[in-house]
């Protein structure tokens, strides 16, 4: 162990022993008497015949979905004021520090995805992916550091990382979620931000049989952006329930099918970067750049930019059936399966080009606008442009399964237990291609432009019909070296789970213990196959390609033109890319050292033992709830990958890393008054890092070094993963406190502080010795067989702190007029310190927590009664570095703007009649077409920080209307 190492350590050591000395300082100072908490729930109509299950009865907690919001309280009343009070109900009764959401009614989620919903809760935010909600962050941790399960068990990821897409589970099958911002010793599968666990609707704690059918039409307002595609602008969403109840109640059936065909058009635009061309801040006089003709001095300009227009449709059916049988007081059993299938096809054609000095263009009129440090060049003309036109096709295909048997059965002397069986899994099939084409014979030509200072689209008018077949031919207008490109990506990742309980009552401070076992071994393995297209007869390789060549796109294969006219682009060529790619092309296999290193196996083995006792005394003739635990957690990771010797594949090779956890955890839950409770937490958690961080597989090169100390040495360097990587570590305190008044009114404001103990960053070492790599190379020789090698490393992480205020108001409280009508809002606020040691190396990667918005906000406004409802909703976030998949579907950063999203629904249910039981609902998303935007933020030349636009895309409006009828 290094000297640099040992502090920190000892720093671990002195903590996991504050946190126990702190739980048996409380333990000593509890009074003997216990006293019962008040009951909060409801009582069941005279007719429901529910069990009262052994989990219930002993007072134990395993799965954690066993304590969900549907468990609650029979479903007797619904709409969005129901909605509400159910999710409070929740928070107000665990013993954990929680935030939850509740079904308006069977299949019916507030909003239109799962990760919409979540967002609206205090302290969580989302991040969009081509328009949609899909992912979570809490607290300001990014999605890796959410733990989500279903029904209590963690589950498989589409995705390379650990982070589930929400979008993979349909809102209508969904009854409800719990996010979990304080763990106990019973939480499996727990987050280092906090914990999700989705929920399905148990059948037995519904009074009778219910069936539930909903239909809604959508609509985009963005038009059909590449005609040809079949993708247009229309959708749907279907979705049928059916739960029941059988044998005097002792058996229940639930039963739900979903479809979602959703279209997505997507413009987009992108500045390839700022900088200053010429002068004393230029790249002329700084970097030795050629001077660019035209440019002022001393002004800033874009070096490049792309223009793209998507049309992707989302198809996604989802199966979801519960089987839930009590025969008795002493046996409860649980099954239940979701199974769904989810296709995505994308069309993406757009213009770029490079206006980088280095291109040798030139400019004409060139207009500047006043700005700080220096001018902005926001009009003129740019000669000399090479345009390149990029066609691409992208299908995905992601089946997902997941099973769990739970049955639990109480000994009638005090003992009860529980065996809990799981299984999921997720996989990936990923077909990618494009094709480049450009101007026939190398021909160059103008554009006149004009792009606002600000965030928002630009307008080019090029000097060519880019939509004209005898002007734009397949080409490589860039000299890549290659006309195109098809990569084919497999993923699987398996998680088998099994785990035992038994619980026991107790005396003194505790009503009862929970001890337990959980065993899990996750498998994730991808495979990525790279090809390279090359038009057929120009016999041309790698190195050799003619620059000049090009061959007119076949007649057979055109569409109608893309139009980028938002741009000012009027059209460019569009075509069937893989058609095209299939006659016009030959491939050439690709797979060299960088594309092998993305064929790895991951697998995780992890036994977990926990102990949880459950605090029922009083403490100053205060009740006092909460719980007292301990995680042992031992970790047994190892990876296998492709090896390669040069670009030439030669066997295989693996590595991994055990380690063991300790991870203790206290809750403490104050009932100040019927209506206040005050809690506290303290617990040490832990998160494994992203799956494709823990591969071992690597890559190398050489290259002659253009600039610097070193610049004309050849030069080693390379990348790749850490099979002995340890987790993410983390200490964190909360502090909530609570007032609840009427049936939907709230008030809560709570502190956090996390300490990151460990954190995981990427690590570039600079004297590593390459001896045991070939270079594949011929034509450079390395200067030394030392270089730099860039991979995931454990270094220490700093501290999160943060303020949440969050509080839900009923009108009819402040007057009789105002019955109806109610607001929800939440704010918080979250700050972090990391050093510098944590800080990625990698250029664009964060300087902050990835995900980390400083600033969270969102209010709704609701009215409810005489059947009508209606709801504006506003979801707020500041700026943050988020994670995104750039070039060949690697991951990267980016500064993401402060986004503001709103979102409307009104609707009408029919209480009487023969129209009793039929709702109608209209939905609109994105209300105000909020884009996303992002920001170079960076050094100039002579280190002077600029900030500028970057990316500015938007969706417009998503429209839903639709009925739910329920019988």
């Amino acid at each position: 162990m290094s000297r640099a190492a040992r502090p920190v350590r000892s720093r671990k050591k002195l903590l996991d022993a504050a946190c126990a000395a702190a739980l048996f300082a409380f333990m000593a100072a509890g009074p003997a008497v216990a006293q019962t908490a008040p009951e909060q729930t409801q009582t069941p109509p005279a007719d429901t015949k529910a069990k009262t299950t052994p989990a219930k009865a002993a007072g134990k907690s395993i799965p954690k979905s066993e304590n969900t919001v549907s468990n609650l309280d029979t479903i007797v009343v619904t709409g969005i004021a129901a909605s509400i009070q159910n999710s409070l109900k929740a928070k107000q009764n665990s013993d954990d520090i929680i935030e939850a959401i509740s079904a308006e009614d069977i299949g019916k989620l507030p909003d239109a995805s799962i990760a919409e919903s979540l967002s609206r809760l205090p302290g969580l935010a989302t991040q969009r992916l081509d328009g949609r909600a899909n992912v979570i962050s809490i607290r300001g941790l990014s999605p890796d550091f959410v733990g989500t399960t279903l029904n209590g068990r963690e589950q498989a990821t589409i995705g390379e990382n650990r982070g589930v897409e929400y979008d993979q589970y349909p809102s209508e099958l969904i009854s409800g979620a719990v996010v979990y911002k304080t763990p106990d010793a019973s939480l499996i599968g727990q987050g280092l931000s906090g914990t999700v666990d989705l929920h399905t609707l148990k059948p037995l704690d519904l009074p009778n049989r219910a069936i539930a059918i909903n239909l809604r039409g959508e609509h985009t307002s963005n038009g059909k952006l590449n005609p040809g595609t079949g993708i247009g602008d229309m959708g749907h969403r279907a979705s049928i329930s059916y739960v029941d109840q059988f044998f005097d109640h002792t058996l229940g059936l639930a039963v739900g099918f979903a479809q979602l065909d959703s279209p997505i058009q997507e413009k987009q635009y992108q500045a390839w970067w700022w900088s200053v061309d010429n002068g004393s801040a230029g790249i002329d006089q700084n970097w030795g750049g050629p001077h660019t003709p035209g440019m002022p001095d001393n002004v800033i300009s874009q070096e490049g930019m792309q223009l793209r227009a998507q049309s992707e449709n989302q198809l996604r059916n989802g199966l979801m059936t519960v089987l839930e049988w009590a025969p008795n007081d002493s046996y409860h059993s649980t099954l239940d399966m979701y199974y769904s299938t989810f296709s995505e096809k994308k069309f993406t054609n757009g213009a770029q080009w490079s206006s980088s000095p280095y291109d040798n263009v030139s400019y004409d009129n060139v207009g500047v606008s006043p700005a700080q440090p220096y001018p902005i060049v926001t009009s003129g003309t740019v000669n000399g442009l090479a345009p390149i036109l990029q066609n691409e096709y992208t299908k995905e295909h992601d089946k997902l399964f997941s099973a769990g048997w739970n049955n639990q059965y109480d000994f009638g002397n005090g003992w009860a237990a529980t065996a809990d069986l799981s299984y999921s899994s997720a996989k990936k099939k990923l077909h990618d291609a494009y094709l480049f084409s450009g101007v026939a014979g190398g021909a160059l030509t103008s554009a006149q432009f004009s792009t606002p200072v600000g965030n928002g689209y630009p307008y080019f008018t090029p000097g060519v019909n880019l939509a004209d077949p005898a002007t734009v031919v397949f080409t490589d207008p860039d000299n890549y070296g290659y006309n195109g490109r098809q990569e084919f990506d497999h993923q699987k990742d398996t998680i088998k789970a099994v785990r035992l309980e038994v619980t026991h009552p107790l005396g003194w401070i505790f009503s009862s213990m929970n001890l337990g076992v959980d065993y899990s071994d996750r498998t994730k393995t991808k495979q990525a196959d790279v090809g390279f297209a090359w038009l057929n007869g120009n016999g041309s390789t790698a190195g050799t390609y003619d620059h000049h060549f090009g061959t007119p796109i076949d007649p057979a294969f055109l569409y109608g033109p893309t139009s980028l006219g938002y741009g000012g682009i009027p059209g460019i060529l569009n075509y069937n890319v893989l058609a095209a790619l299939q006659s016009q092309f030959y491939l050439t296999q690709r797979n060299g050292q960088s594309d092998w290193s993305r064929n790895y196996t991951v697998e995780e083995k992890v036994p977990v033992a926990y102990a949880k006792f459950n605090i029922e005394t009083t403490l100053g003739g205060i009740p006092l709830l909460g719980n007292l635990g301990v995680q042992f957690v031992r970790t047994d990771q190892s990876s296998d990958a492709l090896q390669t010797n040069g670009d030439t594949l030669v066997g295989r090779i693996a590595d991994g890393a055990k380690y063991n956890k300790v991870l203790p955890s206290l809750n403490l839950k104050a009932q100040l008054t019927n209506r206040q409770v005050l809690r506290f937490g303290l617990a040490k958690t832990m998160a494994r890092g992203r799956i494709d961080d823990e591969k071992v597989a690597t890559s190398a090169s050489v290259s002659k070094q253009q600039d610097g100390p070193a610049a004309g040495q050849v030069l080693w360097s390379g990348s790749g993963g850490n099979p002995k990587l340890r987790p993410y570590v983390a200490v964190g305190t909360d502090l909530s406190y609570e007032f609840y008044f009427g049936k939907s009114s709230y008030f809560a404001a709570a502190v956090f502080n996390k300490n990151l103990l460990n954190y995981i960053y990427n690590q570039t070492t600079l004297d590593y010795d390459f001896s045991h790599y070939i270079n594949d190379n011929p034509t450079l020789t390395p200067t030394s067989n030392i270089g730099s090698f860039t991979r995931p490393a454990n270094g220490t992480g700093g501290r999160m702190q943060g303020l949440e205020l969050s509080g839900a108001l009923e009108g009819g409280l402040l007057a009789q007029a105002l019955d109806g009508f109610g607001v929800q809002a939440n704010f918080s606020l979250t700050n972090s310190s990391i050093p510098v040691s944590s800080i990625s190396s990698i250029p664009g990667g964060p300087k902050t927590l990835p995900g980390l918005s400083r600033k969270v906000a969102n209010l709704a406004l609701y009215y409810e009664k005489y059947g009508w409802s209606a709801r504006i909703a506003e979801r707020y976030r500041s700026s943050f570095t988020g994670e995104a998949v750039a070039l060949f579907d690697q991951l990267g950063y980016t500064t993401i703007l402060a986004n503001k999203q709103t979102d409307l629904q009104l609707g009408y249910a029919f209480s009487e009649g023969r129209w009793n039981g039929l709702s109608i609902l209209l939905q609109v998303s994105n209300l105000t077409n909020t884009p996303d935007a992002t920001a170079q933020s960076a050094g100039l030349p002579n280190n002077v920080k600029v900030a500028r636009p970057l990316e500015y895309d938007t969706w417009g409006r998503t429209v839903m209307l639709g009925v739910n009828y329920k019988l």
